[in-house]
Parts: structure tokens; sequence; C-alpha cells
């Protein structure tokens, strides 16, 4: 049993597959939904537009919220993040999870009266605003990488905010789902941290 990392042709793939390997991982990138049955958790990572998650298509779905409702551990990273809400006004027409309540939006980039840079791209702070077991060892303030133009909605799931111009979720979780905006594969070690937190929950 192990990690299953899903390959649904949005990215980053191989840089999550890498971070997950130097923290002694066992991973393994499913072929069908079908080899979701034989993983301990499931991380669905993504990079680019929102339609790139219509290939989780119907089975896919179905395997993934099986995983949740055995109490397997399921991990959102970027894309993958949007994707556990409802859905994003990047593809109207297209579904997300729907396990997290709210849509995500476009960034606006102001603050006040100055235009900040959309895509938010660089290392920002996390603002903790409750405990959760996803940032366990992680400190308030503790800085990661992201690279997004879209935000997911700020909710009672939201463990952690960023701020670009406006506060957005950063780190949600709720029960044994969680996600997070940035790529904790580039965060150093408070990526790392996060990744063996997930992992250790799967085992």
């Amino acid at each position: 049993m192990s990690i299953a990392l899903i390959d649904y042709g949005a990215g980053n793939l191989t840089s999550v597959k890498k971070a997950l390997a130097a923290i002694g991982a066992d991973v393994f990138v499913p072929g069908s939904p079908g080899d979701l049955a034989r993983a301990r958790g499931v991380i669905v990572p993504g990079v680019g537009h929102f339609d790139a998650t219509r290939a989780l298509d119907g089975p896919w779905v179905d395997a993934i919220r099986t995983v949740v409702d055995e109490g397997r551990p399921l991990l959102g990273i970027c894309l993958g993040m949007q994707w556990l809400f409802a859905g994003s006004e990047e593809a109207p027409d297209c579904p997300g999870l729907g396990l997290l309540e709210g849509r995500c939006y476009r960034l606006s980039g102001r603050n006040g009266a100055t235009l900040l840079k959309v895509p938010h791209v660089g290392w920002n702070s996390l603002r903790i605003r409750r405990p959760a077991p996803i940032v366990a060892g992680v400190e308030h303030n503790a800085q990661v990488y992201f690279t997004h133009s879209y935000a997911a909605p700020v909710t009672e799931d939201t463990v952690a905010t960023t701020e670009h111009g406006e506060a957005f979720a950063a780190i949600v979780q709720r029960g044994h789902v969680a996600g997070v905006q940035f790529h904790p594969e580039k965060s150093g070690d408070v990526g790392l941290q996060m990744l063996r937190t997930f992992v250790r929950s799967a085992a």
C-alpha cells in the first residue's frame, strides 16, 4: 500500500514525485481509477487552467470519493486544491470535486490604490488561522512558494491564508481532506514537512 499520485496531464508530477521520494514515501501513479483501491492516500497535483481537471471524469471522481468515504487521506496541490471546491470561474462549466464549499476566483491584484502582478509568483508567508493536522510543526509566517492566478475563498475550512492584494485560502482542511495552494515540492523544509505529515496520516 502506498500513496497514489494522480496524473491527469496538468504538470508538476515529476517534481512532486521527487519530493515524495526525498522523504521516503512509497509512491505510484495509477493507470486507472481502479488502481486507487490499493492506495493508502491520494495526492492530486496540478498547475495551469482549471479546465485541465475535466480529465478527472466520472470514474476518477467516483474512485477518489470512495477513497475519502473510506477514511483514506486526500491532498490537493495548487490546481488540485482548487479542484476540491465546487468549481472555478476560470472554467465555469467544469465542475470541481465539490468536497469543499465555494468557488475559486481570479485574484484582483489590487492592494488599495496599488496594482500587484497577477499571476502571483514567488515566496509569500502563511498566516495560520487555526490548528489542523496538515500544519503540524509549521510556524506562523512560514514562507512557501506560489504560482497561480486563481484562488480559493476563505471559508470555515481555511487553515491558513496568504495576502496578495487580498487574503485567499492558502491551506484548507476538512477531516482527512486537505489542500495547499502553494507548491510544497518547491517550498523547502516547510513544504517537505507538510508532505511528511500527509504521508504519516496515510500510514
